[in-house]
Parts: C-alpha cells; sequence; structure tokens
C-alpha cells in the first residue's frame, strides 16, 4: 500500500512540475529518438519560475506516444543544473541541451566567465528499461590564477568506468536516473 501512494506521490509531483512550464522560460532544446522508435523525440532545459531559485535549470524530456504523434512527458527533473537564463547576463553561464549520438542527450553547464574558479561539467543521458538515466558525468574545472589547482573528472556510469584527472580509478556501474541525480551526486563519485 505505502508503495501505491508513493507512486501516486511521485506522478502527482511530475504532473503538477510539467503543467508549470511557461513557455517563455525554456532556454535550450533538441531533438533525436531518445528510446529507438524512429520517431523525433523532445529534450527542453526550463528556467524555474521562482525568481530565487532561477540559476537551477530542469530538464523535461518527451516521448512520442505510440499511438499518436503526441509528445508525452517521460521525465521531469526540476533544479537539476546550473546556469544562467538572463538575456542581460554575462556570457559563459548558459546550460545547452544537444543530442548526443544516436539516442543519447548532453546537458551542459558551465561557468567560464566569472571568478577564479571556473568549470564545464556534461550530463549524458541515456534511455534504458522506460527510463532516463545519467550514462555519464564529465567535470573540468580550474583556478585562473593557480595553475595547479584544476581537475578533471569522467564519469561512464553505464560501465564503472572512471577518470580522475586522466588516471584510471577503480569504480563500479550506478544505475541513476536523472529525477534521482544531483550536483552531490556527481561530486561523490569524482571525490570533489
Amino acid at each position: 500500500m505505502r508503495a501505491v501512494i508513493a507512486l501516486i506521490a511521485i506522478l502527482v509531483a511530475t504532473a503538477t512540475s510539467a503543467a508549470d512550464i511557461d513557455p517563455g522560460a525554456i532556454v535550450d532544446g533538441a531533438t533525436g529518438d531518445w528510446n529507438g522508435d524512429g520517431k523525433l523525440d523532445l529534450a527542453i532545459l526550463v528556467a524555474p519560475a521562482d525568481a530565487e531559485r532561477k540559476e537551477q535549470i530542469g530538464i523535461y524530456i518527451y516521448l512520442r506516444d505510440t499511438d499518436h504523434e503526441l509528445l508525452r512527458l517521460s521525465a521531469s527533473a526540476p533544479s537539476k543544473i546550473w546556469g544562467s537564463t538572463d538575456a542581460d547576463g554575462a556570457f559563459g553561464q548558459e546550460p545547452t541541451i544537444k543530442a548526443a549520438g544516436k539516442s543519447s542527450i548532453a546537458v551542459h553547464a558551465q561557468n567560464s566567465a566569472i571568478g577564479r574558479e571556473r568549470w564545464d561539467l556534461t550530463l549524458t543521458l541515456a534511455y534504458r528499461n522506460k527510463q532516463f538515466v545519467v550514462a555519464g558525468y564529465t567535470h573540468n574545472h580550474y583556478d585562473t590564477l593557480d595553475p595547479s589547482a584544476g581537475g578533471s573528472c569522467d564519469y561512464n556510469a553505464l560501465t564503472g568506468k572512471l577518470q580522475k584527472n586522466g588516471k584510471d580509478v577503480k569504480a563500479a556501474p550506478r544505475v541513476i536516473t536523472i529525477e534521482q541525480w544531483s550536483d552531490e551526486t556527481g561530486r561523490s563519485i569524482c571525490g570533489q
């Protein structure tokens, strides 16, 4: 019974999140055949309506209905990546979303503009077992005043392959849905 109540709560939360998308808040979008059914699907980045959290961008992924040519929400992940959505803001902080390969999605976030701590990260998403999972996480960072303070981390969650600063490190594969993912998850995997 608890599982049914939890599932209903998740469905209601997902429906509410999708209903709150302001068409004017769409930051970027990409199309691709994410589930391999031969139909174009859609992935978008959306700025939240809450002005106090305006830098926390949501990821929403839509798949084509099997019976109709309509898009249906498949993944709703508000507040997943950081980025500037202000048209008058600093260049070098805009998030992007793109088709990556045949059936993957690359979400990119960065700070290459402000402060001495610069970084970029890419989340690679893949459709597995009827859900969108984080297939990869790549994070690079550097200090503009201290060249020795930088680092890199590249993690393939599907295989468990992990490289830190160009060296192979032992890691286990993990299945993490985009809804479950957080920046802290990536930082803990990379030991940052």
